[in-house]
């Protein structure tokens, strides 16, 4: 009993030096390249920084504000709700992450060692007969290199670049429900400027005709008022059709009908959006999630160049097991049994599939470094395109909205003079058709305001953010 009992101390003892040797080589670095991000290859500032100096600025970056706080309409932020919770696209792209973090699970289980509990019945030339129980470790790999590291941190960088395309995804979703949000209520908006002036080209036709069965109005007019009448019911279908078509859109976006109750509209002309910090340097889009999908894609390819370089020199791997063995059943506890195989494989000749895999790895890191840099260069050119008209389409509803108030009241005097028989019909259609086209650039000039905001917005990284909830 005693002779068991040293036995047995001396297997743990044993057994427990290897799995400490194991672990301090297992601490070693790896032999991937050190990390830098390249620099970036856009100016330091966007183009239209001087021209943003004036403008107004805000204490909160895009990328830090959430869309409830940037947007603050009720249904819109509904919808926007619905559409996280229900959109398909943005579901694959958070399966994606769950596929991505099973991954890094699969190559974290490559640092520890497999235990298996195994038994054994063996019968040696017909005479004698062994049977064996107990735990059993096969071929668990020494990190003496840093190759499981450096696929393990690869595994985590894929992570985080998967994280960062779900991200992507969302500011992508808000931004589309957002745009077919406005787009109905400027659809909506045209929809009634086109019924108001059907109705009152209506009643003007009505007038003409009066006249014309008087012999006062001539042929011409009449004919003139008729076709006027049919544009202005041409343009009110044409706003019923694509009032549908953005609802059809929206529907689409949020994954199912519009709720059936919502919360009240914002008029048209109260709608309106924040504008964005002035000044506002390149490096912020180094914080958008595209950029930073791309730069966790090019640290996976600098981690695998470490592992295709570990793959040169020799791989340790130890079996072994502890158990019990007997020839008997009735003594199979009572006997210690172990083995501790080390296995040592050094790479000689493999026709250069090692050497050509790492070039395959460092070729896959310089690519990875031009698709970094190519991401780098969209986001700077989305906002410099979105900065583009962020001044200028401000100034552009400013000057329609001028233009559409003058041309109201010219139609207000021409209409009244019409009536009172001191002008003739044509000075009045005239400024009718004028008003109607002017009122429809100024909805369409604000549409595209707010959709350039929203476009701002998007380019620096906002819509990710989701707020802090209060601590119940």
């Amino acid at each position: 009993m005693r002779n068991s009992c040293i036995r047995k101390s001396l297997v743990t003892s044993r057994s427990l030096s290897c799995v400490a040797l194991a672990a301090a080589l297992c601490a070693c670095s790896t032999m991937a390249p050190r990390y830098e991000r390249p620099a970036a290859p856009v100016a330091a500032a966007f183009p239209s920084a001087a021209a943003s100096a004036a403008a107004p600025s805000t204490d909160v970056a895009p990328a830090a504000q959430p869309w409830q706080a940037y947007f603050k309409d009720a249904r819109l932020d509904q919808l926007i709700s619905a559409a996280l919770a229900n959109n398909r696209d943005l579901r694959v792209a958070m399966l994606n992450i769950e596929v991505a973090r099973a991954q890094v699970g699969l190559s974290r289980a490559n640092d520890f060692p497999t235990i298996n509990l195994q038994g054994t019945r063996t019968r040696e030339t017909g005479i004698q007969t062994l049977n064996t129980v107990g735990l059993a470790v096969a071929g668990y790999e020494v990190d003496l290199w840093g190759r499981v590291r450096s696929l393990t941190d690869a595994a985590l960088a894929q992570l985080s670049a998967t994280e960062e395309a779900r991200k992507a995804a969302q500011i992508s979703l808000i931004a589309s429900v957002a745009n077919a949000y406005y787009a109905m209520a400027g659809d909506q908006a045209l929809l009634d400027v086109a019924r108001q002036t059907l109705s009152t080209r209506t009643d003007t036709l009505k007038l003409i005709q009066l006249r014309f069965d008087n012999g006062v109005a001539s042929s011409i007019d009449l004919q003139l008022n008729k076709s006027l009448v049919e544009s202005a019911r041409v343009a009110f279908v044409t706003a019923q059709r694509q009032r549908a078509l953005d609802q059809n859109a929206l529907e689409l976006l949020i994954g199912g009908p519009l709720p059936a109750q919502q919360p009240a509209a914002t008029a048209w002309d109260d709608m309106a959006l924040p504008d964005v910090p002035a000044g506002l340097p390149s490096e912020v889009l180094l914080g958008r999630p595209d950029v930073r999908q791309a730069e966790e894609q090019l640290i996976a390819a600098n981690a695998n160049i470490g592992a295709a370089r570990a793959a040169f020199f020799p791989t340790i791997s130890l079996t072994g097991s502890y158990g019990t063995a007997s020839t008997s059943l009735n003594g199979l506890f009572d006997h210690s049994a172990w083995s501790f195989i080390p296995q040592v494989t050094l790479p000689l000749f493999d026709a250069g599939r090692t050497r050509n895999n790492l070039r395959v790895s460092e070729a896959q890191r310089d690519l990875a470094v031009v698709q970094y840099e190519k991401a780098v260069q969209v986001a700077f050119r989305d906002v410099a395109d979105a900065l583009a008209g962020r001044a200028t389409l401000a100034d552009q509803l400013s000057a329609q909205q001028a233009e559409t108030d003058a041309e109201a009241a010219r139609y207000k005097l021409s209409d009244l003079l019409f009536t009172n028989g001191v002008a003739s019909s044509l000075d009045q259609l005239d400024a009718q058709r004028s008003l109607f086209a002017s009122q429809q650039a100024l909805v369409q000039v604000k549409l595209a305001l707010l959709q350039n905001r929203i476009a701002v917005y998007r380019a620096l990284g906002g819509g990710w953010t989701m707020p802090e909830t209060p601590a119940s």
